[in-house]
């Protein structure tokens, strides 16, 4: 999961180092106890897919910085029509709203034939997020999944989460049986609603981007997912002329100390990037905001006073149009598949008697952000 709000980084704090700080842990955080998730606890069965319960022992020594790479979106070989992804009479596809987010029924991701896997990629970037029911993904063997995963991209492991034991490619979002950290936010927070796309710390982060469920709670843990592109039409002409060849600060430090703070892991020193605050898809074409108040820290050239000021007006901008976003609802067997370019999204800590939530991730990246001219 992403960091809570933090204070914007300063100089000092861009040159920290986790250097003799890796753990190798095999028992995880102090909050993590797996035998309640092996075994169950009184109240809840033990966790359906043990082979996705996280360790932090995958890895013997820190990781490597990550090195750039030449990324090919396969959207761009798409057949506009999406007939091998959607086939007529077999999908049954319906829109959660106008501008964002798609459910498909009848469609196995699974079996999907290479024109139909590009399909999905300019599908999704099309929808920005799209649920897909009834799939076998936390059935298969976690490698065909990853097999899977890889034609999008390569993979990002990331830096401090917990993983499935031999495959730290996997991101697990997991809340265990009698779980109160969420409780515990609530405690001292008035709303869970923490908006964000993923590791935008990185030199290229993810794309297109997978997340299946394994164990819910019976009602809540929806996700939030925001339309950037349409974010960014709803500006002003002038506004968004202002906004082009502006870039900001992006910084996976805070994410880092907060990690060795709960006891947990950093696989590789923590980076800051520095990407436009408008983002061109490379595929649709269109422009997205791309600032994010969970990983964004500062404008670049402002003072801090006029980037709190600009910064806060688009993260309330990105938060309040309800009319720009979707609410995604769980249910075993489902994939929920979104293009991390050109949306954020959030999680609902809203169930409150302790009930699992765990989920997987398998995070490709995609190239590096750029900007097209303002036209």
């Amino acid at each position: 999961m992403a960091p809570s709000l933090v204070e914007t980084v300063t100089e000092q704090v861009e040159e920290f180092k986790v250097t003799g700080q890796y753990k190798d842990l095999a028992s995880g955080p102090k909050t993590y106890d797996d035998q309640s998730e092996l075994k169950g606890t009184g109240r809840f069965q033990a966790a359906t897919y043990p082979k996705y319960l996280p360790v932090w022992n995958n890895e013997s020594s820190k990781h490597p910085s990550l090195q750039p790479f030449e990324h090919y979106d396969h959207g761009r070989d798409a057949d506009p029509s999406l007939k091998d992804l959607l086939p007529e009479g077999v999908a049954e596809v319906t829109e959660l709203t106008p501008t964002i987010g798609s459910e498909v029924r009848g469609v196995q991701l699974s079996k999907l034939t290479k024109e139909a896997k590009d399909q999905l990629a300019l599908f999704v970037a099309q929808r920005k997020v799209v649920a897909f029911r009834d799939q076998d993904f936390a059935s298969l063997p976690i490698q065909e999944a990853l097999d899977f995963g890889a034609y999008f991209g390569r993979h990002h492991i990331h830096p401090t989460s917990g993983a499935p034991k031999g495959y730290p490619e996997i991101h697990l979002v997991h809340r265990g049986a009698e779980d109160k950290v969420g409780q515990e936010y609530l405690a001292a927070h008035t709303n869970s609603i923490t908006w964000h796309s993923d590791v935008t710390y990185e030199e290229q982060p993810p794309g297109t981007t997978f997340l299946y469920l394994l164990d819910g709670p019976t009602s809540g843990g929806d996700t939030l997912f925001v339309n950037q592109v349409q974010a960014y039409n709803r500006l002003s002409p002038e506004f968004k002329k202002r906004l082009h060849g502006l870039k900001a600060l992006h910084s996976g430090i805070e994410q880092a100390e907060g990690a060795l703070r709960r006891g947990g892991i950093v696989r590789r020193d923590p980076v800051t990037n520095i990407h436009p605050v408008v983002r061109t898809h490379p595929i649709t074409g269109e422009k997205a905001l791309y600032v994010n108040s969970q990983f964004t820290r500062h404008i670049v050239g402002y003072k801090k006073e006029e980037s709190d000021y600009l910064l806060k007006f688009l993260y309330d901008h990105i938060a309040l149009s309800q009319d720009l976003q979707a609410r995604v609802k769980w249910a075993p067997g489902t994939v929920v598949v979104w293009d991390n370019r050109v949306t954020c999204h959030s999680a609902l800590f809203d169930w409150e008697d302790g009930q699992r939530r765990h989920l997987a991730r398998i995070t490709p990246q995609a190239e590096r952000p750029f900007e097209t001219p303002f036209e």
